[in-house]
């Protein structure tokens, strides 16, 4: 588990200072200020790929909250605790293999701030629990959570949330036949966070801009947008889709006819990069990547004992796509 001293690590476009929010959470008698302490470690822990430690502390600043005391902090501070610490350990809980306890989590995050009637909260609310149904690649219900957030952010005015679930829509679009579009709308979106100078989850927005491409058979652009986000990803120390960027990679790789030697070494580079952070569902997208490639290379029980350990490691989430076609190719393989 991490630390709690962040130094010098880039969020949002910006160094956070030294500064060791841990102790400071526990000098403080104020359970507002120890959750906000909580909540504060939480963010760039994700970011920094140390996802049971991110996820400690957002389930520790939830401990925290108390809806009979602290229900109207949302009206105080400009947006609910609560919320916030939902939403960090709903993204946490998919990578580390656990999809249907993160969609309970960022359903629970709207659910909870449509009582609150907080217009502000509800927007990273919708945001939160898109981003969930996305990472499970649940295309319908993304694009439903996104629009209502990009009516909600168009109608106030908030830019950020409007980047947001403007980026969020543009995925749902290309993932559905409309790449073209979807494209374009990512692109407005990632445009509107650097005019507004965030730099917020770039590593995981620039990866399905790849993607984006890659359906679009437009693989010197994605690649392009690949080195961009690995360089973004080295110089702000955003390593959380580290393994993704990975996995990408090979997948070009493949779609340019290289040598199928070097898009292994990329599959397998993903895996123990998502072994090593024990970020459960990216590594078993890596080695579906990978056994694919070694299926049509005729090495079939190979693939079938590498795709074994890792989909039987799953006791949820069985609806979502990833597991779905890791069932698929074993039924394949046996």
């Amino acid at each position: 588990m991490g630390t709690g001293k962040i130094t010098a690590v880039a969020i949002n476009g910006r160094p956070w200072p030294d500064f060791d929010f841990r102790a400071m959470g526990q000098r403080l008698e104020d359970p507002v200020m120890r959750m906000a302490a909580h909540h504060l470690l939480s963010v760039p822990l994700y970011h920094l790929g140390e996802f049971h430690a991110s996820l400690h502390h957002a389930e520790a600043g939830l401990a925290l909250y108390d809806p009979e005391q602290h229900r109207g902090l949302a009206f105080l501070f400009g947006q609910d605790p609560k919320s916030r610490c939902l939403g960090c350990a709903s993204w946490v809980l998919w990578t580390l293999g656990y999809p249907d306890r993160a969609r309970e989590y960022s359903a629970e995050a709207v659910a909870y701030v449509r009582e609150l009637s907080h217009p502000f909260s509800l927007a990273f609310a919708l945001f939160v629990d898109a981003t969930a149904q996305l990472l499970c690649r649940d295309w319908q219900q993304t694009q439903e959570l996104a629009l209502e957030c990009l009516g909600l952010s168009t109608e106030h005015g908030w830019a950020q949330f409007w980047a947001w679930s403007t980026w969020t829509h543009g995925v749902t679009l290309a993932e559905q036949g409309e790449t073209q579009e979807g494209i374009s709308q990512m692109r407005q979106g990632l445009s509107a966070c650097e005019s507004i100078g965030s730099a917020f989850g770039r590593s995981i927005f620039l990866s399905f801009l790849v993607e984006g491409y890659r359906q679009a058979g437009q693989i010197e652009e994605a690649l392009a947008v690949l080195a961009e986000a690995a360089a973004f990803a080295d110089q702000t120390g955003e390593c959380w889709f580290e393994s993704e960027l990975q996995r990408l990679r090979g997948e070009l790789l493949l779609a340019q006819g290289e040598d199928a030697a070097e898009a292994e070494r990329c599959f397998d580079t993903a895996v123990q990069v998502a072994r090593s952070q024990e970020a459960r569902s990216l590594e078993l997208r890596a080695t579906l990547s990978l056994c694919r490639l070694w299926e049509k290379q005729g090495k079939r029980e190979q693939a079938r004992q590498a795709l074994e350990p890792i989909y039987g490691w799953f006791a949820e989430g069985f609806d979502t796509a990833d597991l779905q076609e890791a069932k698929a190719l074993l039924q394949t393989l046996s």
